[in-house]
């Protein structure tokens, strides 16, 4: 979001709920400075930060009474983002949609290494979708789980309903980890996906790939719709989503999931 644009929804969110809620800042963004003034003058209190290097701005955040959390790819980051003084990790698996890390480590590997690593709590993220999921992510050493995909295509997602209908048309293995060369992303294969595909292979320069990438195309791609020339970013569990759903019926069915695992688990 653009700074304007992300004190609009902070205040949207102010006056639908009197709990905390979070915001998510990739640190690569242009107008992180701007972002990071917003979120102090309008009282957030918990920022996830990630694409970036948590030494930048944790400081700056915990001063100002802030919870700080980071996405991490892998135990070295987990390890350097707890010496910097996060609050917790997240521990995103490759499966996830969007940007990723380089490294491939899937979610099921990550977690229990990166609980080994570092004292402070543990966030599960990637190819979770279900109350499954989220007892796995606890039986391998997290606190709590960050789940995306599933919310991407609710009711209540600005996402474009034809993203949406794409997604919960979407098979088993019809998302790939690409643009290595720049920052990996997970794609639907579409189009754009496909001239991706065929730059990378023929060598394209990161000059060349930025020029194919352009700037709005996650923007034509998830907001407006566009299933060819966009870039549509989704995690791998989307092959398990298949329908719609309002955000309150995927808390309430993933939480009933989740506690009927465990009491089974327990007897």
């Amino acid at each position: 979001m653009h700074p304007d644009t992300l004190r609009e929804h902070i205040r949207k969110c102010k006056q639908a709920t009197k709990h905390p809620f979070g915001v998510n800042v990739p640190l690569l963004y242009p107008d992180i400075d701007a972002l990071m003034r917003i979120l102090v003058e309008e009282g957030v209190k918990v920022v996830f930060t990630s694409a970036g290097n948590p030494a930048l701005w944790t400081g700056f955040l915990k001063e100002h009474g802030i919870t700080v959390a980071q996405v991490i790819s892998s135990v070295r980051f987990a390890v350097k983002a707890q010496e910097c003084g996060v609050d917790a990790v997240v521990a995103e698996g490759f499966e996830a949609g969007g940007h990723n890390g380089r490294e491939e480590t899937t979610t099921f590997v990550l977690l229990p290494l990166v609980r080994e690593a570092v004292d402070i709590p543990l966030i599960g993220a990637g190819g979770i979708a279900s109350g499954r999921g989220m007892l796995a992510a606890e039986i391998l050493g997290a606190e709590g789980s960050q789940i995306g995909t599933r919310f991407a295509v609710s009711q209540q997602s600005s996402a474009h309903v034809s993203f949406k209908q794409k997604i919960i048309g979407l098979s088993e293995g019809q998302t790939i980890l690409t643009l290595k060369q720049l920052t990996p992303v997970r794609l639907v294969k579409n189009k754009f996906f496909e001239q991706v595909q065929v730059a990378e292979h023929t060598g394209a320069s990161v000059e060349q790939l930025n020029a194919l990438l352009g700037k709005r195309r996650s923007k034509m791609g998830i907001f407006e719709g566009d299933l060819d020339e966009g870039e549509l970013e989704i995690g791998q569990v989307s092959a398990a989503v298949k329908k719609i759903q309002s955000a309150g019926e995927i808390v309430d069915e993933i939480w009933e999931e989740y506690k009927e695992l465990k009491r089974s688990m327990c007897v």
